[in-house]
């Protein structure tokens, strides 16, 4: 069985930190990373010909997208692929944070879903991908019994 791919696609490099903590996160819980800068407004054919390679490879996929601002990237992604597509949007205090709201309210018939975190965006897609591989779904499972165990050990510690 080959091993399934996280594609992280940021809208520009100022957002590579945020994606080599979803990489990160990613390859921990036993997944390959591809991370690549594209826009949906400055370089859509690029954007569009870098989704129709992975399209083509036949391992199972997720894309996560990264961009602030205006982020037409995910749902532009979206659109064009039909593997998962999660919008991780990086942190940020501009416009108070209504620029948030770009990576929530799409239209009929494109659905990424949106996750802040980092980590949480790459479990999110070991959930998605270990539904059909073994390997991973057993990553996933050793983390939450880890999240778990460190849960009882703070309590226990308390209770001293």
């Amino acid at each position: 069985m080959s091993r399934p791919v996280v594609v992280i696609l940021m809208g520009s490099r100022s957002d590579e930190l945020h994606c080599q903590k979803i990489a990160s996160a990613a390859r921990e819980l036993g997944l390959e990373t591809a991370l690549h800068v594209g826009s949906a407004h400055k370089t859509p054919q690029y954007v569009l010909a870098l989704l129709e390679k992975y399209e083509q490879d036949p391992r199972r996929k997720v894309y996560i997208t990264v961009a602030g601002r205006s982020n037409a990237l995910s749902g532009f992604v979206d659109a064009a692929v039909s593997a998962p597509v999660i919008a991780c949007p990086p942190p940020s205090d501009a416009f108070g944070g209504a620029d948030i709201f770009s990576s929530l309210r799409m239209p009929s018939g494109v659905a990424p879903a949106v996750v802040l975190e980092p980590a949480n965006a790459a479990l999110l897609a070991a959930k998605i991908l270990g539904l059909c591989n073994s390997e991973v779904n057993k990553s996933v499972r050793e983390f939450q019994k880890n999240q778990s165990e460190k849960i009882w050990m703070d309590d226990q510690a308390l209770q001293l």
